[in-house]
């Protein structure tokens, strides 16, 4: 009896030594996410990466930089990449697939992509994460008389002059309504050069980042700005009395991406990620935190965040709510813009 005794004992042993080998290697194991730092980085992190590390065991690190500073950190290193996985913006990720920076996907290896919205299908190479709009955002207490919003025309309104800012760094928005405006799309944004001159004279300021956004608002320097809809609605959590509205024509849709980076040798582990990231319960903390667009159709909102302008839920809202930039043009046509706004937009 004390031999058999003595013999599972030793088998025990054995088998516990091997499941604690395995669980501390799983404990090393490590999945590195490439993304914008700040308030996103933590987004990811308590909302998809925690999931993730409480079904694998696997920890999270992160990469984190400017959109196109980690872009052109993963050109360079390109075949020995530094990250697994990247987030970022929908036409920027065309700029990554270009360079053959992303794998292809397997969506039959996502099964929650079964409930992606179409606005959300990006390319083969990168998907939605979530989604946001920038749109007009004002203060209402210093709005002149007469201003509406109810068309993007609104921003041309004389009574507006040196009171409106939008991004230094992404003129797109406002070139993408001028077009429509002008009865052109972003394809032919030519169209709306006269359109967009004509509208300087309203112009107080550009801003740089969010930060700069919240700035300008919060000093009422520029009381009218085309914002991005989580930032202002950040802002209104902080005190400031932002307004958003959607126009007519719609508020330009934006769309934060994820790719697999070429070259990760954690193709399994990436899946699992891409998929909790697309899980409705997710997706649903992702629009709590942070007042966006979940990108799948199945996601539960309470209702005071769906009824949020830019929040969309339903097929109606997303084909009729938003003005879409074909992201791969805009990847193709960011730079001519810049140019172009920066010599006769923002100059003095």
């Amino acid at each position: 009896m004390k031999n058999v005794l003595k013999h599972f004992v030793m088998v025990l042993s054995s088998v516990l030594i091997i499941a604690g080998g395995a669980s501390a290697a799983s404990a090393e194991e490590k999945l590195v996410v490439s993304t914008w730092g700040g308030s996103f980085r933590d987004l990811i992190d308590e909302s998809i990466a925690k999931k993730f590390t409480a079904e694998t065991g696997v920890k999270v690190e992160y990469v984190t930089g400017g959109t196109m500073d980690r872009l052109n950190q993963a050109k360079l290193a390109a075949g020995k990449p530094e990250s697994d996985i990247t987030f970022t913006t929908a036409h920027v990720g065309w700029l990554y697939a270009n360079d053959n920076l992303f794998e292809k996907l397997d969506l039959a290896k996502i099964p929650n992509a079964a409930h992606l919205v179409e606005q959300a299908r990006i390319s083969p190479y990168h998907i939605g994460a979530w989604a946001y709009v920038y749109t007009i955002g004002y203060l209402p207490d210093q709005l002149p008389k007469g201003v509406s919003f109810d068309s993007w025309e609104g921003l041309w309104n004389p009574a507006l002059k040196g009171m409106i800012s939008s991004p230094d760094f992404d003129p797109s928005h406002v070139i993408a309504v001028a077009a429509k405006l002008s009865g052109a799309d972003a394809a032919h944004w030519e169209a709306g050069k006269d359109k967009l001159k004509a509208l300087k004279p309203n112009y107080k300021a550009f801003y740089t980042n969010d930060a700069n956004s919240q700035q300008m608002f919060a000093t009422g320097e520029t009381p009218v700005q085309v914002v991005l809809s989580m930032n202002a609605y950040y802002m209104r959590d902080q005190g400031v009395p932002i307004k958003l509205v959607i126009p007519k024509e719609g508020a330009v849709l934006g769309v934060d991406t994820m790719g697999i980076t070429k070259g990760t040798a954690k193709a399994d582990l990436v899946y699992k990620f891409l998929n909790i990231a697309l899980d409705p319960a997710v997706q649903a903390q992702i629009a709590n935190l942070k007042k966006g667009s979940p990108v799948v159709d199945n996601a539960k909102l309470p209702p005071e965040v769906a009824a949020l302008p830019g929040v969309f839920t339903t097929p109606d809202q997303w084909a009729h709510q938003t003005l879409i930039i074909d992201h791969k043009l805009r990847a193709e046509k960011t730079a001519e813009w810049r140019k172009w706004f920066a010599e006769n937009m923002m100059a003095p």
